[in-house]
């Protein structure tokens, strides 16, 4: 979790991102170019199944039901482990990608109060210590040291104001719409970005369209395993498994491969394979695993090619992106459902800038066109979070309007909305501080230091 605070007032409205496990369910999704299936582990007994998702984002065109695709497990923060930072210009275009989503965040707050003629005092991007900054018609504009978010800050309550109390134009004085407007703005601003980064990479790139045929392949054949022993060589495709013939349709190719395999431990199991072109027959007798099913020592993947799709005009490419934007923002909306509903278990999976700047810079050096996907989500995650009804998020503090909403417009006492206000500041900026250093020291290159 990302901790965006304003350590101000509570008129300064701030942003959280948090990035969370995804499942695909959108065409938008992120399925590998590789889905291996390690038989010689038995750290899962029950599936010994291992699914490594990176990059390729393909479309429905594809015809691989939905009900198939909850099977895959998705890229999210946890998932992708902490790659080294090996490539400067990767983790540049992490950093910028997260530098930018804050800054469109912020950037929805201060125009709709400017916009609307109310008074805004600060925008900056950061928190703590000043970096950099500069001043232009009353407002200071800064880079601060703590990358935890930004925060747009307004003269409200501040006692070196030469504002009047009184003056309509402080955000305070407003009505309640003026106020919405203004504290919903960056949620809205969000939105609209992923869904044009959505939109760029559908008309610019085009969009990833996996082309899927018969077998199984091999990607990876592991030493002195029971199929290195037996002859499968990396780069095999599996056309059939004991005589059984192996469609197209994904996992379902790969899961019976694996079916096979494991229920038959010390049984020769008869492999059909095209290598170069050529059809083999190859029998391979697994290994046993401790609890009794079979291990055979490879990787398999559906047997896939990615292509690149354009739409052919305007109303394609709108098309294309609304089936991809909402089935992209059905799928951050279940993962939420299921961290917060068994929160015990997925906490672990809650993580700060470290690691979406790790995740991205990971993301960036496998494949360029996965920072579009990592972008959007990255973008409806803070939207969503921001909209909980928690203290210094943007939700809580509509919560608060609501709350003199129906009291007739009555506020609760200055006293009280900042107690609740900085208790929950407090609150997610020690988070912010906790989930930034336990990230740091899960990099592969500090473990090593260590």
């Amino acid at each position: 979790m990302l901790t965006n605070l304003s350590p101000f007032t509570p008129s300064s409205y701030s942003s959280t991102i948090r990035f969370l496990k995804n499942k695909p369910k959108h065409h938008f999704s992120s399925l590998p170019s590789s889905t291996p299936y390690s038989s010689s582990s038995s750290s899962h007994p029950s599936s010994n199944l291992s699914f490594v998702d990176k990059k390729h984002f393909p479309h429905e065109k594809i015809g691989f039901p939905l009900s198939n695709r909850k099977n895959f497990k998705t890229s999210a923060l946890a998932d992708f482990g902490f790659g080294s930072f090996e490539s400067a210009q990767s983790v540049l275009e992490a950093v910028s990608v997260l530098t930018a989503i804050i800054v469109v965040h912020e950037s929805g707050h201060f125009l709709a109060a400017y916009l609307q003629g109310i008074h805004v005092s600060k925008f900056a991007v950061g928190f703590g210590p000043i970096l950099a900054k500069f001043n232009a018609n009353n407002v200071e504009y800064s880079l601060r040291a703590f990358p935890l978010g930004g925060f747009v800050g307004f003269p409200d309550n501040d006692p070196d104001s030469d504002i009047p109390v009184d003056d309509e134009n402080l955000l305070k004085n407003r009505p309640i719409l003026d106020r919405v407007l203004v504290i919903s703005a960056g949620v809205i601003a969000n939105i609209v970005f992923a869904y044009l980064i959505i939109f760029a990479q559908i008309v610019f790139v085009g969009l990833p369209v996996q082309e899927a045929f018969p077998g199984v392949i091999v990607p990876e054949v592991r030493p002195f395993s029971a199929a290195s022993r037996d002859g499968l060589l990396a780069g095999d495709v599996i056309l059939s498994v004991n005589d059984i013939e192996l469609p197209k349709t994904i996992p379902n190719s790969v899961s019976q491969v694996v079916d096979v395999i494991k229920k038959n431990p010390k049984s020769s199991v008869l492999f059909k394979i095209n290598r170069g072109g050529k059809d083999v027959i190859i029998n391979v007798t697994p290994d046993q695993n401790l609890d009794g099913s079979g291990r055979i020592g490879v990787q398999l993947a559906p047997n896939v090619k990615v292509l690149k799709e354009k739409p052919k005009d305007v109303l394609e490419a709108f098309s294309f992106t609304g089936r991809e934007f909402w089935g992209l923002t059905g799928n951050v909306l279940d993962s939420l459902k299921q961290t917060v509903s068994n929160f015990s278990q997925t906490a672990s999976k809650v993580s700060g800038p470290v690691a979406i700047i790790a995740v991205g810079a990971e993301v960036a050096k496998s494949n360029v066109d996965g920072l579009y996907q990592f972008a959007a989500i990255l973008n409806l995650n803070l939207a969503i979070i921001n909209l909980l009804p928690l203290p210094a998020l943007d939700g809580g503090s509509l919560a608060l309007i609501l709350v003199e909403a129906v009291r007739g417009g009555r506020k609760l006492p200055l006293e009280v909305e900042q107690g609740i206000m900085s208790s929950g500041i407090t609150l997610v900026f020690v988070l912010g501080i906790f989930l930034i250093i336990r990230d740091t020291l899960n990099l592969d290159f500090i473990k090593d230091l260590l």
